[in-house]
Formats: structure tokens, sequence, C-alpha cells
């Protein structure tokens, strides 16, 4: 092949995993699952939280997140995004990380602005996150969120979380076993017809981590628009904390689109099963990251089972 010839793409190849498959797609799969595993059991929420997300947040602010009061619908907003950029690596945001893949592999198989997943994206995260947001701010003290007492057991804020985000976690480990071709994708003729779908999908799951989300420095922010009963300020503030939370992922994925010279599209273009693997891979990480974090490991610590759990 000449110098500079572009490398052929299977023409069916796409997000959900239309083909071609990996030989070894079991495999791949229970060696993406115990990856996920591992890593509910190795993840250390004070560090995370409180390290890296607070002190973001505090240097970003200019002061405590945490100690000051939000003073104002201007000083709302900025918070809004500030914590949702500080709180990219937390155990509610990880699995935004898992749509890294899907976008690279949509980029080696179409040659487009990169700016243009990432929209479809934000589409289907506004979507939620807005909306959310709107009812927040019309009926938010009266949700289970905006509760802050402290209880023996299961509170009714962290069902909330449970069911949040295992249904993510679900939808999540779906779409790989999907994209590796292990089940059979149940809409395929309606992803042929509107190719966009699975990454407005995407979108909206990492919209709906806000739904179940009890991270410190949003639950200040939900607290202040359930308070203020605005809805153009809960619609705002929803939406920017959203915007916040895949800042980070937006710029890796740019970075491999563009700061490698597109090594990493030729490279999974010379196999297109390899998109299939690294799609499916990474959902199925962030998958059973985020089910297993958020429903089990979660029983585990309240003592219902037993999760091992690696605490530093």
């Amino acid at each position: 092949m000449a110098v500079g010839q572009q490398v052929p793409v299977h023409p069916r190849a796409n997000f959900f995993g239309a083909g071609p498959y990996p030989a070894r797609r079991a495999a791949i799969a229970v060696a993406a699952v115990v990856a996920g595993f591992v890593l509910t059991a190795i993840w250390s929420a004070p560090f995370v939280d409180s390290v890296i997300g607070d002190s973001v947040a505090n240097g970003l602010l200019g002061h405590d997140a945490k100690a000051t009061p939000i003073s104002g619908v201007l000083a709302g907003t900025l918070f809004a995004f500030v914590s949702g950029l500080a709180g990219s690596f937390t155990a509610c945001n990880i699995a935004a990380f898992g749509a890294v893949a899907p976008l690279v592999g949509e980029q080696a198989n179409a040659k487009r602005s990169a700016l243009k997943p990432l929209g479809w994206i934000a589409a289907g995260m506004l979507t939620v996150s807005v909306v959310y947001g709107v009812i927040v701010a019309l009926v938010g003290t009266r949700m289970p969120q905006f509760d802050t007492a402290k209880t023996i057991g299961l509170s009714p804020r962290s069902i909330q979380s449970m069911i949040a985000f295992g249904v993510v976690g679900l939808v999540f480990l779906l779409m790989g076993l999907i994209a590796l071709g292990i089940f059979r994708n149940p809409f395929a003729s309606f992803t042929r017809r509107h190719p966009a779908a699975p990454l407005v999908l995407m979108g909206a799951l990492i919209g709906g981590f806000l739904i179940g989300r009890p991270y410190p420095l949003f639950r200040i922010m939900f607290r202040d628009a359930a308070e203020q009963h605005n809805v153009l300020y809960g619609a705002a503030a929803f939406a920017l904390q959203s915007l916040g939370n895949i800042v980070v992922m937006a710029v890796l994925f740019l970075t491999l689109t563009y700061a490698t010279g597109g090594r990493v599209q030729r490279w999974l273009a010379a196999k297109p099963a390899r998109i299939a693997t690294v799609t499916g891979a990474a959902l199925l990480v962030g998958g059973t990251f985020t089910l297993l974090y958020w429903d089990v490991r979660v029983l585990g610590r309240l003592g219902y089972i037993w999760f091992p759990m690696i605490n530093w």
C-alpha cells in the first residue's frame, strides 16, 4: 500500500458493533469485567473526592468550596461547572471515560470533524441534565438527594443512587456485549437509519449520573438549586455540571484524534475488529465498575454482604 493511502475500513463497523468482531470476544469480555471488578475493589473514594476533587475545586474557585456558601445565581452557575470539572475522576463519573474508545472508533470509520460526535453526546447529556435540573428546581426539596440526615443502613438517597447507577451500569454492559458481538443488537435497523443514536444514548447515560450522584460538591449545588425554585437556574446549573463532567474526557478524545497525527485511527482502521475490541472492552469496564461500585460495594460497605475492598 502506498504511503499516505487510506486504509480501507469495513463498511459495517460502527459504535454498536455491527462487525467485524474479534475472534476471542468471550475472553475479551471476561478480561474487561475482571478489570472493572479490580478497579472497584481498589478504588479510594476519600482520595479521589477529597485529595483530587476538592483540591481542584478550591484552586479554581479561590476558596474552600465546601465551607463557602453559594452567593447568588452567577456564583452558583460557576460553582456548577467547577464542581463538575472537579468531579471528573470521581466514582460517579468515571464511566464517562468509557465513551473515549467509542468516539475514537467512530473517527476511524469516518473522516469528519471530531466535534460532531462530541456534539451528539452533548445533545443526549444536556437533554437529561436540563430536564432533571428543572425537576430539582420544582420539587427538589422533597427528593431523596436533598436529604442530609444520617441513617443506619440504606437511606432513601442511597437507594436512589443504587437505582440510577445500577440502570446506567447495566446499559453500559449491554452496549459492551453488543459492541463485541456477543449479544445481537435489537435496534440494528434503527441505528443503521440513525447512526448517531448510540452517541446520543451515551450522552444521556452521562447526564443520568446526576440523578444518583452523591458527590459532596454536587449535593451543595443540588440543594442550592432546589432551594432557589428557579427553573432557569436549575436547568443552567445542571447543564454546566454535566459539561464540566466531560471536559477532561473531551480533551482526551481530541488529543487522541489530533495530537497523535491520526496514528490511533490508522491503527484501528488497519484491522477493523480492533474497533469492536476497544469499544466493547471500554464499555464493559465502565459498566462493571458502575454496577459493582454503586450497588454491590455499597451493600458490602454497609455490612449486608462481603465485598473485597482495599482501604487507602
